[in-house]
């Protein structure tokens, strides 16, 4: 499977890599009430719910983020309700995915089912600054920090997730086979 930085839902086949910069959140618990505010939860439009997307948290994201970037956190991100507002949100900011040393399991089920990629990764926050250029290659499981020259290692997806994520999520595969 190839990856591409271009495909909103889903991913690509173009390149066998995403590269984008890092947004990176240094704390535990990024519920989804912080990346999207239960007030904005009147539409299911991504472009809509990206205006408001981490703006609790951190008031300047939307003008800072671009298309292809990442999120890099800590523990437990996405815990709280069970809310799929909050991976459209993101990826309607722009984000390809989220790295964090764990999610909340609903916000992992959800990011899969739709289309999205959350990549769990250990001690990547303690390493990554905010700003670093990141590359990650989904099915070697490696993520490269070009800025810093780092590299860490992820437990790829299993093959039918990538499948999933790859038709942009559950619903575009099941219609697709």
């Amino acid at each position: 499977m190839k990856l591409s930085n271009k495909n909103e839902k889903g991913l690509e086949n173009s390149k066998n890599f995403l590269r984008g910069k890092a947004h990176v959140y240094n704390r535990d618990n990024i519920d989804t009430d912080l990346i999207i505010p239960a007030r904005y939860l009147n539409t299911d439009n991504e472009k809509e719910l990206a205006q408001h997307a981490m703006e609790d948290l951190d008031a300047g994201f939307v003008k800072k983020v671009k298309s292809g970037d990442f999120i890099v956190s800590r523990e437990n991100f996405g815990c709280g309700s069970s809310r799929e507002h909050a991976v459209w949100a993101l990826r309607g900011a722009g984000i390809k995915a989220v790295i964090a040393n764990s999610f909340a399991r609903i916000f992992f089920r959800n990011s899969i089912n739709n289309g999205f990629l959350a990549i769990e990764c250990k001690d990547i926050a303690k390493n990554v600054k905010d700003g670093d250029e990141l590359e990650i290659d989904v099915e070697k499981g490696t993520i490269k920090d070009l800025t810093n020259n780092k590299e860490f290692k992820f437990t790829p997806f299993p093959k039918f997730a990538l499948d999933i994520i790859k038709a942009g999520g559950l619903l575009n595969y099941v219609k697709n086979h």
